[in-house]
């Protein structure tokens, strides 16, 4: 029963991996679509997120069996609970991907974003695929260093997310309502991801640590 129970550990870790490394390419392939108006790569990305969905429900499933089942305690009883919260971020990260290439949908053939915001926005994805990335790598080897990066990522996405609302509310802004709210909903959306990120950085430093420490957020 032991073996079976490492057994499907290490099957859930495997595919909290899995999620991490999905959700990381649909942030690449979702800013590709919105920054390019590519539409066809756009419907790509809102197909593909039904799989992290699947992943999701699957991780899901077999958590709760090996909770009934296997009646874990301390370490692993955190292993298992932790796991279905990551699982959620994952899946609302992989959420946020697919709400960027629906705005690449809704305003295809123009450009959702104007072009003096666009740079802006390539930075806060490229940190957002960073992020992802990072936390797959976390998972993988619990190396701590890894999640404390991954924070100091977020404070930087942190800080372009505030520059662009500082954008948008001055007196040169001249954008059109529809333009405004698509940039205000893209910041937003890719603010978003990195908050996710960080709350599975942060449930990993507790399953290794022990200890829950959110000043350090």
């Amino acid at each position: 029963m032991r073996k079976v129970f490492q057994a499907d550990l290490q099957q859930i870790g495997e595919e909290l991996i899995e999620m991490a490394n999905q959700v990381a390419v649909a942030m690449d392939r979702a800013w590709e679509s919105l920054a390019n108006a590519d539409v066809e790569l756009a419907q790509e990305v809102i197909a593909a997120d039904a799989k992290i969905d699947f992943l999701q429900n699957q991780l899901d499933e077999r958590a709760i069996d090996t909770l009934a089942l296997q009646g874990p305690v301390a370490s692993d009883l955190r292993m298992i609970v932790g796991s279905l919260r990551m699982s959620a971020s994952l899946e609302r990260m992989g959420d946020l991907a697919r709400h960027l290439a629906q705005l690449t949908r809704l305003r295809f053939p123009s450009r959702a974003l104007p072009s003096e915001i666009t740079g802006t926005f390539s930075q806060m994805a490229q940190l957002d695929i960073q992020i992802a990335q990072a936390v797959a790598k976390l998972l993988d080897t619990r190396d701590l260093q890894i999640a404390r990066d991954i924070i100091e990522l977020n404070h930087r996405l942190d800080a372009l997310h505030a520059s662009v609302f500082t954008q948008v509310a001055d007196e040169a802004w001249t954008a059109n309502a529809p333009t405004t709210v698509d940039v205000s909903l893209t910041s937003r959306y890719l603010e978003r991801f990195g908050d996710h990120g960080v709350s599975v950085a942060r449930k990993v430093t507790y399953l290794v640590t022990g200890e829950w420490d959110p000043s350090e957020v």
